[in-house]
């Protein structure tokens, strides 16, 4: 299969069962693309990282991203509308029909159990990505006597967010704040590369 129908079609079908928004993707986006050979799991975390770090729809982000790094802009073109095509057409369907439905027992029942699902997935790519991210060489006993430096970095992180959250900064603040943080842990400190 040429590489640019493989690109829609793959990132077709990860726009077709993604419920609850670009990080719930995440879970069949590195299943299909470590499938596909076209990442390993620290580009993953690269693909977040700039997808997170751009303007714009998480999902769309990283369609539009690994497209052009495996095909260039008629790859990113492809991943692209691959990844936004389903959506669109669901929305159109369901922009006709919800209202006479949403009171349906059914369709509220089929709301209900797609939430804890959602949940679930973004559970697992947290912890996926957290794991690939803090532990580059695999959780175990041994993390703690030869990984330091990630246990600090997931302790600093975590007590962040926790002074950030209870602080309630704006989202934008964060953003510049962690970006300084980690520029200035970048020079100040001989981070380890991030290997898989």
């Amino acid at each position: 299969m040429p590489l640019l129908l493989d690109l829609f079609l793959t990132f077709f079908k990860i726009g077709a069962f993604t419920f609850g928004g670009g990080y719930a993707m995440l879970p069949l986006f590195q299943a299909e693309t470590l499938a596909k050979g076209w990442a390993g799991e620290a580009e993953i975390i690269n693909f977040i990282a700039v997808s997170e770090s751009t303007p714009g729809p998480f999902a769309i982000n990283m369609s539009t991203y690994i497209g052009m790094e495996k095909s260039g802009l008629l790859g990113a073109l492809c991943a692209t509308l691959g990844v936004v095509l389903p959506s669109f057409i669901v929305i159109l369907i369901v922009a006709r029909i919800f209202e006479k439905f949403k009171s349906n027992r059914i369709v509220r029942g089929c709301m209900a159990g797609l939430k804890p699902a959602v949940i679930g997935l973004i559970a697992s790519a947290v912890i996926s990505v957290g794991l690939t991210v803090f532990c580059p060489k695999g959780a175990s006993l041994d993390i703690f006597k030869n990984e330091a430096f990630y246990i600090s970095l997931f302790i600093f992180a975590l007590m962040t967010f926790l002074i950030f959250r209870f602080k309630k900064l704006h989202p934008i603040l964060i953003i510049c704040l962690s970006a300084v943080i980690g520029i200035a842990a970048g020079y100040l400190f001989a981070i380890p590369p991030l290997s898989v």
